[in-house]
Formats: structure tokens, C-alpha cells, sequence
């Protein structure tokens, strides 16, 4: 798990979250470890970012500023939103009080394991 302060812009763990992707298992031969292309909002908007993705062998769509961007990005952003807000619903997470990523690790783990619980049972 990558885990950074709170004011740190998201751009700067582009590289160790690409490199953090664990192998894709199920068919034969060498299991996969990178995606064949990247998909980024606008606060990575920059040819540097872009070339850094290039190097690592993936196609990056990375929308830029001022334009629309032809791939439908942010369509679907309400998700990403909602699932934070379903997380910010426990108070241990909103404001990190632990020191240690570990332990805050477990927290949010058990918050993911709280909230699918809660999803199943509306499904009932």
C-alpha cells in the first residue's frame, strides 16, 4: 500500500503506483506486470509525466488542459468520489491519527470490510 501525507500531490507517486501493480495471473506463459495503457485526469497534464509513462512500455491517455478529452474520462468520476465519501464515514480515517502505516493500513482495510458488508445486506 502506498501511503503519503496529505498535502503531497497525487503526481508524484505515478512511478511507484505503476510500479506496485502485482502480476496478472490466469494465462499461460509470464504473468503480466504492466498495463498496456494508462488512463489520467488533468493534474498529470504534463510531457514529462507522459514520457516517464512511455518508458515504463505504456500508452498513456492523459487528458490535457483546456480540452475535452476523447476517451469519455471522468464519466464515470462519481465512483471514485463516493467510495472516498463511504470511507470519510469513519472517523479513524478522515483524520489520520496513526503514525504508522500499518496500522492505518488495517483500519481502512476494515472499513472496506465494513462498507461491502453494509452493500450486501441492502441487496437482501
Amino acid at each position: 500500500m502506498l501511503l503519503t501525507g496529505g498535502n503531497r500531490n497525487d503526481v508524484t507517486q505515478l512511478l511507484p503506483l505503476l510500479d506496485a501493480i502485482p502480476p496478472v495471473h490466469g494465462r499461460v506463459g509470464r504473468p503480466r506486470r504492466r498495463p498496456d495503457s494508462l488512463f489520467a485526469d488533468r493534474g498529470y497534464d504534463h510531457d514529462v509525466y507522459r514520457d516517464q509513462v512511455r518508458a515504463c512500455g505504456i500508452v498513456p491517455a492523459i487528458a490535457r488542459c483546456g480540452t475535452l478529452h476523447g476517451t469519455g474520462l471522468g464519466t464515470y468520476h462519481w465512483g471514485v468520489e463516493r467510495s472516498f465519501a463511504w470511507l470519510h464515514g469513519f472517523q479513524r480515517l478522515r483524520i489520520r491519527w496513526e503514525r504508522r502505516a500499518d496500522i492505518h493500513g488495517a483500519f481502512l482495510k476494515l472499513a472496506c470490510c465494513l462498507i461491502t458488508h453494509r452493500q450486501l445486506r441492502a441487496l437482501r
